[in-house]
């Protein structure tokens, strides 16, 4: 594949596939046994994001509304798979990690199209989808798993609420709150922080394509609070519905 690469491209690239390389050295020195895993990892990824450049080229050059939504759906679906795996112990892990990351991923992007932050390009909304689904599905992932194990863990203080007459949303709010701040938090510090300790991926991707840095700064001031924003909508979503499945009807707390 890296023939259809410039020459200076493609070496750049074997370059910086050195660091992979000593990454698997280093694994295999201290033992650790990671060495064929980094090594899988860095020939997927590089696969991986070769064909869905391809596949962009071909997508941006038809600029079907269909086509991205189509795309989009195909997005939110792998995202809440993958989510609902991370949230084993959860009953309906995958409908409600599908459901969570689908409204949080909907409400963002329906807002910035709303607002005139973007158009709806395939060139726009695919980048921009790609990182509101990944930021969103990670959020879930720490929501669900982190109210699994509060409501496993605080079973018998929740019982002891439902006992005295509070509902399922009363016995377990304290601890849905704890789980909402733990899936925000690494968002809210990256946000904090951003610019100081880290230049982001959307401001290097533009500086290093030559854009001035003004310009890439104004990209990722949208892109950071796009993906707060983001976080929120999926982290009360993925509470919300995550906390339902351990409750009846009637109030009545269900352990998996």
């Amino acid at each position: 594949m890296l023939e259809n690469f410039p020459l200076d491209q493609a070496s750049r690239i074997l370059a910086a596939f050195a660091l992979v390389l000593i990454a698997a050295l280093v694994s295999r020195w201290q033992q650790v046994d990671l060495e064929k895993d980094i090594l899988t990892a860095a020939v997927r990824a590089f696969v991986q994001l070769v064909a869905i450049g391809y596949a962009l080229t071909f997508v941006f050059a038809i600029d079907s509304p269909l086509l991205i939504l189509l795309i989009l759906t195909v997005m939110i679906s792998i995202a809440g798979y993958t989510a609902g795996k991370r949230g084993k112990g959860v009953p309906h892990s995958s409908q409600v990690a599908l459901m969570s990351i689908g409204l949080g991923a909907s409400l963002t992007l329906g807002l910035l199209l709303a607002l005139g932050v973007f158009e709806f390009t395939a060139a726009q909304i695919i980048p921009i989808a790609g990182m509101v689904v990944g930021n969103s599905m990670n959020v879930c992932s720490l929501v669900m798993a982190r109210v699994r194990d509060e409501i496993n863990g605080r079973s018998a203080e929740i019982e002891a609420a439902l006992a005295l007459g509070a509902t399922g949303r009363q016995s377990a709010q304290p601890y849905l709150r704890t789980s909402l701040r733990a899936g925000m938090t690494p968002i809210v510090d990256s946000t904090k922080t951003v610019g100081l300790i880290q230049l982001p991926g959307a401001m290097t991707g533009m500086i290093l394509a030559g854009a001035a840095p003004l310009e890439a700064v104004q990209l990722q001031i949208i892109v950071v609070y796009m993906l707060t924003g983001a976080a929120a909508f999926t982290g009360l979503a993925a509470t919300w519905l995550t906390y339902r499945q351990f409750f009846t009807g009637n109030e009545q707390l269900v352990l998996p």
